[in-house]
C-alpha cells in the first residue's frame, strides 16, 4: 500500500474511532510488532501495547471526543498528521492539539508512531484544516 493511502486511512480511522473509543479499529492499524510512542516518553509495543495505551487514555474521557485530522504530509514511508480534539474528562473540558509522525510498513500498517501533543483547559476553536 502506498504511504498516502495508508496515512489517509489512518487519519480517517482515528477520526471515526476515537469518539466511539473503538480500541480494535485503532489497533488494527498497527503492525503486530509496531511501536507507539505517546509524547515520546511512553513506549507501547505492538497491537497489545497500543490497546493498553488506548484503554488508559479512553478511561479519562467522560463524553465522546470531537476530533479533526488534517490532510497527511507524506515523505517516503512516513507521514505527519496534525490533529485537534476537544474532550471532556472528570476535571473538565480540555483541548488537545498535536501531530503524529507515522512510519508505515509495506502492508500499510503502523511500524512506528510518535505522537506529539499539547493540552489546555477549556474549549479552544480549532484552526482550519
Amino acid at each position: 500500500m502506498d504511504t498516502r493511502t495508508a496515512a489517509r486511512r489512518w487519519a480517517s480511522t482515528w477520526r471515526s474511532a476515537w469518539p466511539r473509543q473503538d480500541v480494535e479499529a485503532l489497533a488494527a492499524l498497527q503492525a503486530p510488532d509496531g511501536d507507539h510512542y505517546a509524547s515520546l516518553f511512553r513506549r507501547y509495543r505492538g497491537r497489545d501495547g497500543l490497546r493498553d495505551y488506548l484503554r488508559e487514555s479512553f478511561a479519562e474521557e467522560t463524553a465522546p471526543t470531537r476530533c479533526w485530522f488534517a490532510e497527511p504530509i507524506v515523505d517516503g514511508r512516513r507521514a505527519s498528521i496534525e490533529y485537534w480534539a476537544v474532550m471532556t474528562t472528570v476535571d473538565g473540558v480540555l483541548t488537545l492539539s498535536g501531530c503524529t509522525v507515522v512510519e508505515f510498513d509495506a502492508a500499510g500498517l503502523v511500524a512506528e508512531a510518535r505522537d506529539y501533543s499539547h493540552a489546555t483547559e477549556g474549549e479552544v476553536p480549532r484552526p482550519e484544516f
